[in-house]
């Protein structure tokens, strides 16, 4: 028996002992396998699974999916983050529905927003196309198993890890031998304190024979985030309303309501800063005041948003922000029922708090 055959009999009869009970794991539907992979991209699997169950159940098909309004589908994806994700689900709906869903890895990355790993893992799981996927658990696994000391995060070494999961595909039952190496990368061989002992491959290992699965793979460091200093301001009106924005589309939480801000210029005061701003979104305002900060941080930033509340005295001029397409007053209710975003709904906690006694 070859080393690939030995791989691939100990791998897959490890995982029909020890696969986890998922729910995207009880069906071929390529629909839903789609969305639970979508949902997967950096979001651990117990946080995805209520989501996906909600998802499916208020969107059931490609069909309706794509009939949806996107502020819907963006409020059933509140809390998880990464909103670009969504939207790229939704535009793919959109151009797929009503045909035939793309069975080859090669007609599903022809689908806007599906990428080689998605396509790979639909077109392997629902239709049993001998697909290779790569994500962060399967190259971890492959570069201990066969001792890849190319640097992870750069090109080359990506290709090396694709070039053997290509190799080392298993052709009778791909779906289930892709999310194998995902389990055994999940569960087992884990970037730190990797379970070497309970590893059905332990033997063919390359990384545990040299004594260095705590060091493979190799990844350069990530950059820091960049820091961004900000500053929102939280206008209420004397009919306590209070005004919220829509981030315009393409950027960064792209169509999303939140108090609106802006980053500080270097030396900037925040009371500066806010008065600004509020020139920007068209509203003078009196009795300016620091109420406190909140931090956020996303994968190549992190925010740090001063937020300054103030009495609304006139709306005064057209919107002039460039981060931001709308500006509206709204009670605070349907404020707090359109912020969908996490960084939106700590910007609207600390900006209007609830009054003593409401809930």
């Amino acid at each position: 028996m070859t080393q690939t055959k030995r791989i691939q009999s100990a791998l897959l009869a490890w995982y029909r002992a020890n696969a986890r009970d998922l729910p995207w794991r009880r069906t071929r539907d390529p629909y839903a396998i789609w969305v639970s992979e979508v949902m997967l991209q950096q979001t651990r699997v117990d946080t995805v699974i209520p989501y996906f169950d909600r998802f499916l159940d208020h969107l059931p098909t490609v069909e309706a999916l794509a009939e949806a309004s996107e502020e819907r589908v963006l409020s059933l994806w509140s809390g998880l983050g990464y909103y670009r994700r969504a939207r790229m689900l939704h535009e793919g709906a959109k151009a797929i529905a009503g045909q035939p869903f793309p069975k080859t890895a090669v007609a599903l990355q022809e689908v806007r927003g599906i990428g080689r790993y998605t396509a790979g893992a639909v077109s392997s799981i629902a239709f049993g196309e001998a697909s290779p996927l790569v994500d962060g658990n399967v190259a971890r696994v492959l570069a201990r198993l066969f001792g890849i000391e190319d640097d992870l995060r750069k090109p080359k070494g990506m290709a090396r890890i694709w070039s053997i999961a290509e190799t080392i595909v298993a052709e009778e039952d791909p779906g289930a031998w892709n999310q194998a190496l995902m389990e055994l990368g999940a569960t087992v061989c884990t970037p730190r304190a990797p379970r070497c002992l309970l590893c059905p491959l332990t033997r063919e290992c390359k990384a545990r024979e040299m004594g260095r699965e705590e060091e493979l793979p190799m990844m350069s460091r990530k950059r820091a985030p960049v820091l961004q200093r900000r500053v929102a301001l939280a206008v209420r009106s004397d009919k306590a309303e209070v005004l919220l924005a829509r981030r315009s589309a393409g950027g960064i939480f792209a169509g999303m309501w939140e108090v609106p801000s802006l980053e500080l210029a270097h030396g900037e005061a925040h009371h500066a800063a806010a008065e600004r701003l509020a020139v920007s979104v068209g509203v003078s305002v009196e009795g300016l005041e620091s109420c406190g900060e909140i931090v956020h941080v996303l994968t190549h930033r992190r925010l740090e948003v001063t937020v300054m509340r103030a009495r609304l005295l006139k709306c005064q001029v057209p919107l002039l922000h460039a981060e931001y397409e709308a500006v509206e007053f709204m009670s605070r209710d349907e404020g707090v029922l359109r912020t969908k975003s996490t960084y939106g709904r700590k910007l609207m906690k600390m900006s209007f708090p609830l009054t003593p006694g409401r809930r």
